[in-house]
């Protein structure tokens, strides 16, 4: 089988300040490696943005000790919806994202100790792991999870993004379509209980209903040894009902707005989920330029209308102040970067 999906770049959340929301997640899960930031028009996302074209700032920034990292984006010509205060999950979408660490213990001390924080007590999922919940001061929800090796030693106490945990309203159609996003994934465990991961469901809400799925790191594409393995978990529960969306809050208001992974094929990749039955909503079609990088990016939604964008990576910025930049249309798209050219990406540095 041939991988079109070498893992997680990076998970989008909307925010109302980029300077508070970068130098937080620099600080808080070590995502200090900056990629690019731009400011231009949302011009392809007009059927998620109310049918008008937005101005917008994004940034994408990383951790190198592996895992996918973060687009934080704001809105510049509107103020930005800001979300629900997360419980108990309602209604379908990414409830969380997963950050990986080595040391649990030492994560916990180090998220307890920032201000406007909540951090759960450490608790140990179905497959034995130790994790705990944080809840940022942005209403966000991460589930950090001791996860052994890393990309990159560094100095930080967590990682990148492994994956998210996504609440749907119909298990199975769920379950077909991340089958159909990661092939390679298996199944870790299936899970039903009134209890998930702390919360405790009401006699009238029922079971969670629970199931892991884990792609393997792979060995094709640029950036495969720094992405890792992907984790999706799927919940569902009685107390999850599909909705009509909110015709008042737009892609891009706050709260995670997408899961992105990085494609090596897209054309490819657009044909074998045409022939399952799923469609692209959105396709840049040639290179999209965001400051200094570039790629072909998609997106597609899956059967609750959560957003999965895809990019295939042209080029991404090593040192702008030189303009340094690697073109990744003139190498093999399925050889993986050397580690030592990976690691430049660190002179760009949030701040």
């Amino acid at each position: 089988m041939q991988e079109l999906i070498t893992g997680i770049q990076q998970a989008g959340i909307g925010v109302s300040n980029a300077d508070e929301a970068k130098i937080l997640y620099r600080d808080l899960f070590g995502m200090d490696v900056l990629v690019f930031d731009d400011i231009a028009s949302a011009c392809l996302m007009k059927q998620y943005t109310g049918g008008k074209e937005h101005q917008r700032r994004a940034l994408l920034t990383l951790n190198l000790q592996g895992g996918g990292g973060f687009e934080i984006w704001q809105f510049l010509s509107r103020k930005p919806v800001m979300p629900f205060k997360p419980g108990i999950p309602q209604e379908p979408g990414i409830y969380a994202v997963k950050i990986k660490t080595a040391d649990i213990q030492k994560a916990y001390r180090h998220c307890k100790a920032f201000p406007q924080m909540q951090v759960s007590e450490p608790f140990i999922l179905p497959d034995q792991r130790p994790s705990f919940w944080v809840i940022d001061r942005f209403h966000n929800r991460f589930q950090i999870i001791e996860t052994p090796g890393v990309f990159k030693k560094t100095s930080q106490v967590c990682g990148g993004v492994i994956g998210a945990v996504i609440t749907v309203s119909e298990m199975e159609q769920a379950l077909q379509f991340y089958k159909q996003l990661l092939p390679t994934a298996f199944q870790v465990y299936q899970n039903n209980s009134v209890q998930w991961n702390g919360f405790q469901q009401t006699d009238e809400s029922g079971l969670f209903h629970q199931i892991l799925l884990h792609k393997p790191a792979g060995s094709s594409g640029a950036f495969s040894k720094l992405l890792g393995h992907t984790e999706i978990e799927l919940v569902q529960s009685a107390g999850i009902r599909k909705t009509e969306k909110d015709p008042g809050k737009y892609w891009g208001d706050c709260g995670f707005i997408h899961l992105c992974f990085d494609v090596l094929n897209m054309d490819l990749l657009r044909k074998e989920f045409e022939a399952a039955g799923y469609f692209f909503t959105v396709d840049s079609k040639g290179s999209f330029q965001m400051s200094n990088a570039s790629g072909r990016f998609c997106y597609l939604e899956d059967p609750d209308g959560t957003l999965i964008e895809l990019v295939e990576t042209h080029q991404v910025p090593v040192w702008k102040k030189i303009g340094w930049n690697m073109d990744l249309t003139k190498r093999l798209k399925n050889k993986p970067l050397p580690r030592w050219m990976i690691g430049l990406l660190a002179l760009g540095k949030v701040k």
